[in-house]
C-alpha cells in the first residue's frame, strides 16, 4: 500500500502501556533524531519517512525542538489524516522535547507553543525536559544550539512548575523528562505536584539501566528507551551494540536481525522504545518483534555484557554544572564510556 492510499492497518498493532497521566503510549515508536538534525534528509525526506512509518504501523512519533524535524512531522501527520491513513491526529501519540536553551522558568510555555506551531497541533501527547541542564540564551535569535561555556545548572523546580502549567492548560497531555538519573529524578519527585509520566534515556544491551528501571518502576515512571541499537554514526554513538559477537550469535540462533534482538530485549524488559530508521524495510523489521521471545539463556548472555554509555561530552564542561560524565549521570553506567577522537567516535 502506498503511504498516500487509504487507511493504514498494521498487521499486528503495537501494544500500548498506561501512563500516570495522558493516554496510553505505544510501546514502540519512530524517532526523528538524525546525525544532521534533520538537515541532511531535508524536509521532504523526513515527511516521506514518517508517512512510511505510519503506513507500516507506527503510531508513536518522537521529535524534539533541537532535531529540526517538528515541522516535517506536523506535515506528515496532516497528510496522513488528509489521505485517511489515520482517522485523526488523536490516533497518533506525539512526543516532543524542551531544548536546554529554553529550560528556564518563563521560557517553557513559549517554547512549547512554538513547537505546537511547528507541528500545527493543539497539543502534544508528551512533552519532555530534554536534558537535566540549561544553557544561557543567545544574545540574538538564531544563535548556536549549544555552547559549552554557556551551560548552566537548571532551576529544576521552576522549570517543572512551568511544565506542570503546560499540562494543566492542555498544551501537553503528559509531561516527563529525558536523561535523568535516579538521583535527579528523586529530587524532581520531591517537589513535583504532577509527577513525570516518562523518563526517556539510552537503553540497549550494553547500557541496561537496571538500577534506573527499578527506581522508575517503584515511582510509577515509565522508562522509554532511545538508541536501542547504540545510535551508530551519531555524536552520542555506542558502537558496541551492532558490532557485538554475542548479539550477532543470538540473532543467528533466533533467525532475526541484531536490531530485532535489541528491540525485543528492551520490550521484554518492560520499557517503551524509540527506534530510528528512515528505510522502509528496516522500519518493518523493527516492528517484527511481537510474535517471538528471547530465551532465558539469551537474557543471561545479554546480562553479562560490559556496560557503557554513548558519548555525552557535549554536556560536560569545566565551567558548567557537570565537570565529568560521572557528575552528569551521578555514577550510573559511565565505565567504558565512548571517547571522541579526531578520527570520530570509537569505543
Amino acid at each position: 500500500m502506498s503511504a498516500h492510499q487509504g487507511r493504514s492497518v498494521p498487521s499486528m498493532p503495537v501494544p500500548a502501556v498506561a501512563l500516570s497521566s495522558g493516554k496510553p503510549m505505544p510501546r514502540v515508536g519512530m524517532g526523528t533524531a538524525t546525525a544532521t538534525l534533520g538537515k541532511g534528509e531535508g524536509h521532504t525526506g523526513v515527511v516521506q519517512a514518517i508517512l512510511h512509518a505510519i503506513d507500516v504501523g507506527y503510531r508513536h512519533l518522537d521529535t524534539a525542538a533541537v532535531y529540526g524535524t517538528e515541522a516535517a512531522l506536523g506535515d506528515a501527520v496532516a497528510e496522513a489524516v488528509r489521505t485517511g491513513m489515520v482517522a485523526s491526529r488523536d490516533d497518533l501519540y506525539v512526543t516532543s522535547k524542551l531544548w536546554i536553551v529554553d529550560a528556564h522558568p518563563g521560557r517553557v510555555q513559549p517554547a512549547l507553543r512554538k513547537t505546537l506551531q511547528h507541528l500545527r497541533m493543539e497539543y502534544v501527547d508528551l512533552y519532555l525536559i530534554h536534558h537535566p541542564v540549561s544553557m544561557r540564551p543567545p544574545a540574538a535569535p538564531g544563535g548556536p544550539l549549544l555552547l559549552k561555556e554557556d551551560l548552566l545548572p537548571m532551576d529544576m523546580e521552576g522549570v517543572w512548575e512551568d511544565m506542570e502549567e503546560c499540562q494543566q492548560q492542555g498544551l501537553a497531555k503528559a509531561i516527563g523528562v529525558s536523561n535523568f538519573s535516579c538521583k535527579k529524578l528523586d529530587y524532581l519527585l520531591s517537589f513535583a505536584k504532577i509527577p513525570p509520566a516518562v523518563n526517556q534515556v539510552e537503553v540497549h544491551p550494553y547500557c541496561r539501566q537496571n538500577k534506573l528501571r527499578a527506581f522508575c518502576k517503584e515511582k510509577g515512571v515509565q522508562l522509554c528507551a532511545y538508541s536501542p541499537l547504540g545510535a551508530k554514526g551519531t555524536l552520542w554513538a555506542n558502537n558496541s551494540v551492532m558490532n557485538s559477537p554475542v548479539l550477532q550469535q543470538i540473532a543467528q540462533d533466533r533467525g532475526k536481525t541484531v536490531a530485532q534482538v535489541c528491540i525485543r530485549w528492551v520490550y521484554e524488559m518492560g520499557d517503551c522504545v524509540i527506534t530510528k530508521s528512515f528505510n522502509e524495510r528496516r522500519m518493518r523489521e523493527n516492528l517484527g518483534i511481537f510474535d517471538w521471545e528471547l530465551t532465558n539463556e539469551d537474557h543471561l548472555k545479554i546480562g553479562a555484557l560490559p556496560e557503557s554509555r554513548g558519548n555525552y561530552d557535549f554536556l560536560v564542561s569545566e565551567s558548567g554544572p557537570y565537570k565529568t560524565a560521572k557528575d552528569l549521570w551521578d555514577g550510573e553506567i559511565v565505565a567504558g564510556q565512548c571517547k571522541q577522537t579526531t578520527d570520530g567516535l570509537t569505543n
